[in-house]
């Protein structure tokens, strides 16, 4: 049966502020590292350690007494002195004859080891054996992953490029002087192995807005090979990248953004009428006087194709003084193209009974 932890209440403001300190929060604080130095350690892995600190300061701690325990087949005690720090990263480095030279790297997530890499350092060059100026303190520098190895999420170095960045990319920042890009860190994945070169930037004038860059080469310079890896599974590691709802942007309707960031508003318009639509008079639109003519004309004739029908009036009753059997007849041409269709019907009004129309054509 376990032992169940109690929560300890604190008993003074400076305790109840640490406390709060370490609580949850939306956007949390640059991440703290510790470097913490094995029961044996080489000259190499003990001057890496050292550069690692300088190069996280003021967010990494050094200890340089020496623990007796591997991470690989023991975190409790790691865990706890993570804990005691408030730290999410750690760099232990040891020595032995069967691992020469080894780093391992890690990360917490809810106070639990997260991930664990094994690396062997082959080649090193530290900081101080370069005479090239180095960076201020706090400074961030600028992440180069070269190699397709890094960019192939079934390989182990896919997350080792995501723990890379946790280690040395310092505070979230939403503006940057480009003055301030001072360092850069690059990784090389080639042949197995990882490639560390730290260059210090140099602006120069180019008589231009943007300045001539160069990168001389300040440290460290290291060879990595990759060994033990102890990776969390995907669904814990989502866990651990979640964002809080808070901190999500609401949808807003119609508005998107793309790869580069740029907002993109999308506007509904109905189906506009262009033939309404007033227009310059300008010489080059108006209609030339032969245009107007062949309108004119087209008109005309559109117009006295069918403008008249003959109607045909029969009178059936003859006079008294005439024969019956000879039967008047005239005729009256009606417009019936154009006129009201009451004209007809007022002809034959005129007449009597005994009148009959025969529209012919």
């Amino acid at each position: 049966m376990g032992v169940i932890q109690r929560v300890v209440k604190p008993k003074t403001h400076r305790g109840k502020r640490e406390l709060t300190k370490r609580e949850p929060k939306l956007i949390e604080d640059a991440r703290n590292s510790i470097c913490i130095r094995g029961n044996k350690c080489s000259d190499t892995t003990l001057k890496f350690l050292k550069d690692v600190t300088k190069l996280q300061k003021p967010n990494s701690v050094f200890f340089s007494r020496k623990h007796d325990f591997l991470p690989f087949e023991s975190t409790t005690e790691l865990g706890r002195i993570c804990k005691k720090y408030d730290a999410s990263l750690f760099v232990f480095g040891s020595h032995n004859k069967k691992r020469p030279n080894n780093i391992v790297l890690g990360r917490l997530f809810d106070n639990n080891i997260l991930d664990m890499v094994e690396l062997g350092i082959e080649k090193y060059k530290g900081l101080d054996e370069f005479k090239t100026p180095k960076f201020a303190v706090g400074s961030k520098p600028c992440l180069i992953f070269a190699g397709e190895p890094f960019i192939t999420p079934s390989s182990d170095y896919f997350r080792l490029k995501n723990i890379f960045v946790d280690f040395f990319r310092g505070e979230e920042v939403t503006n940057i002087r480009v003055e301030g890009l001072e360092h850069v860190l690059s990784f090389v994945a080639v042949d197995e192995k990882i490639l560390l070169r730290g260059y210090k930037i140099t602006y120069k004038k180019s008589g231009e807005k943007t300045p001539y860059v160069e990168l001389e080469e300040m440290g460290p310079s290291v060879d990595f090979v990759l060994r033990r890896t102890k990776l969390a599974p995907i669904d814990i590691f989502k866990s651990a990248c979640k964002k809080p709802k808070e901190l999500k942007p609401k949808k807003k309707k119609n508005i998107t953004k793309d790869v580069f960031g740029s907002t993109l508003g999308r506007v509904h318009i109905p189906k506009q009428n262009l033939r309404n639509l007033p227009t310059r008079n300008m010489k080059g639109l108006k209609k030339t006087m032969a245009e107007k003519k062949l309108e004119r004309a087209e008109k005309a004739r559109q117009g006295g194709t069918d403008s008249s029908t003959p109607v045909e009036i029969v009178s059936n009753s003859p006079p008294a003084n005439q024969n019956p059997s000879n039967t008047m007849t005239s005729s009256v041409f009606v417009n019936t193209s154009r006129g009201p269709k009451s004209d007809v019907g007022k002809v034959a009004n005129a007449q009597s009974g005994s009148i009959q129309l025969h529209l012919s054509g």
